[in-house]
């Protein structure tokens, strides 16, 4: 039976599990109601039953880890502006819940494709990534966390079945139904886990499109342990617009050239200017004599 546990009273044991993560929460500004809840450990048989079912042999820290509980799942939320919000969700499914991805058909029509069908093929590995899972017989899947609807982390084998327990891999299968890895261990993504104390997306900070702007501001109020905030910085300011409008919106300084104007004509019934002496000779000069 699960019990809910307030942050005081939760047991040494779990206090160890989370690393303390959960006094760095209560201690950070506006984090209320941060709730652990607690879960019975797994008997052994639960296990081995498991393993015999789906023919796959679990790692040993994962056998550990649910020996001691049965799953893991705590919350906590932010208050903002006299409301509650919640934000932080770190989850692992219990030995009952990890179950494998379905490989039936995803839309329940006759000749639906599958998501083998869906696989593309190109995108194998590089010299930086593993090889990818398949999700045909080639790989077996297990999910892991349910990651809010934004995604599946799951336990991966790569080498079919029988699948060995050195085998075992944890990847991020995002919405679009792209890998990315995480972790070659289920020790390594606990802490991964809870190092991002368990914000809205974090495990897309380990895809190459990263975190959406509005995870980029929970990131910016409650930074993850491990997250490089001068990169976060650098990748803000690549959305930043850098127009100026200084020079956007700046007139060109054009040069007024004065019109040339014409010689005015003067109006009816006007006189124009004098105009000047006549010199042609006139008839009555001294040299022609006017006779009478």
């Amino acid at each position: 039976m699960e019990e809910m546990l307030p942050l005081g009273c939760s047991k040494p044991h779990l206090e160890k599990l989370t690393l303390g993560i959960t006094r760095i929460l209560e201690s950070s500004p506006d984090v209320t109601e941060v709730t652990i809840i607690e879960k019975p450990p797994a008997e052994c048989h639960m296990i081995s039953s498991w393993e015999q079912k789906n023919n796959c042999m679990l790692p040993e820290d994962v056998k550990n880890f649910n020996l001691m509980t049965n799953g893991f799942h705590t919350t906590w939320s932010v208050k903002l502006d006299e409301h509650t919000i919640p934000l932080g969700s770190m989850v692992i499914n219990s030995i009952a819940k990890l179950t494998q991805l379905n490989q039936s058909s995803v839309y329940s029509l006759p000749n639906a494709p599958t998501l083998a069908d869906m696989e593309d093929d190109a995108l194998e590995a590089s010299e930086n990534q593993p090889e990818k899972p398949h999700f045909d017989s080639r790989s077996v899947i297990f999910e892991l966390d349910p990651c809010n609807g934004n995604g599946k982390v799951c336990v991966v084998y790569k080498r079919g079945k029988p699948a060995l327990a050195q085998d075992a891999e944890i990847w991020f299968l995002d919405r679009a139904l792209y890998w990315h890895f995480l972790t070659d261990s289920f020790t390594a993504y606990c802490r991964l886990l809870i190092t991002h104390l368990g914000l809205p997306q974090w495990q897309y900070a380990f895809t190459s499109y990263g975190i959406s702007p509005q995870a980029k501001q929970w990131f910016n109020m409650y930074k993850p342990i491990t997250y490089n905030t001068d990169l976060l910085a650098e990748e803000t300011n690549c959305f930043v617009n850098k127009l100026d409008p200084s020079r956007v919106f700046k007139s060109k300084n054009k040069t007024l050239i004065p019109k040339k104007k014409g010689p005015v004509q003067p109006a009816a019934g006007q006189k124009g200017p004098p105009g000047p002496p006549s010199t042609s000779k006139s008839s009555s000069s001294p040299g022609n004599p006017v006779r009478k």
